[in-house]
């Protein structure tokens, strides 16, 4: 009788971790495969699509392509605010409502752009690592058959909708920086007015290229 109990509890015991354990693995994939080095992969591969259907899909059909993809691995309200830094307080809602959209078509519209045609270049992550303020950088490299590899760093922050990337390093080179100086330089020179206008015409251009 002894036996046949612990046999009954071993089952039960056994029986339960089989249960129990593929909802654990489950859990463990569902947060790795929204970990700051997959949103950067998966940002990457649609990059490299859209390389390589480019003739085929022509400069709209890349921006459609590419458009889903951006919005799920990019904070654009959260660059656009950093690049304004103090001046986005002085903007009312709607203000900083068209500058945030035109700040998002004009993302799309540059790699739809400058992302235009594939001839064997691709993507390699190189490493992951923390950095202050619970940020994580991850190291990238673009391989090119004809030239140096562009190191491509991405800067990510973990938020309401999960990792998202903050800034992009090109050759050590920050995005977010530089959009700070001109588009700040603009707002004291002519005002909120032709810095909207700056970048719709920056994306007319993109769509003209």
């Amino acid at each position: 009788m002894k036996s046949l109990l612990n046999a009954i509890i071993f089952t039960q015991v056994l029986l339960s971790a089989i249960l129990i354990f593929p909802v654990t693995i489950a859990s463990a994939d569902d947060t790795q495969s929204n970990g700051p080095e997959q949103v950067v992969r998966a940002f990457q591969e649609t990059l490299i699509q859209a390389m390589q259907k480019g003739d085929e899909l022509g400069y709209q059909g890349r921006f459609e392509l590419l458009a889903p993809a951006i919005d799920h691995s990019h904070d654009i309200d959260s660059i656009i605010r950093s690049a304004l830094g103090a001046n986005w307080n002085t903007l009312n809602k709607e203000q900083q409502q068209n500058i945030t959209e035109a700040f998002r078509k004009l993302s799309i519209a540059t790699y739809a752009e400058r992302f235009n045609h594939h001839e064997g270049e691709r993507f390699e992550i190189i490493e992951q690592r923390p950095l202050p303020r619970d940020q994580i950088l991850v190291r990238s490299k673009f391989i090119q058959n004809d030239s140096n590899p562009i190191n491509f760093d991405y800067v990510l922050r973990n938020g309401s909708e999960g990792w998202r990337i903050i800034n992009i390093l090109v050759d050590g080179v920050s995005d977010l920086a530089l959009k700070r100086a001109e588009y700040n330089a603009i707002l004291k020179r002519d005002g909120f007015p032709a810095l909207l206008d700056m970048l719709e015409q920056k994306i007319l251009q993109a769509e003209k290229n």
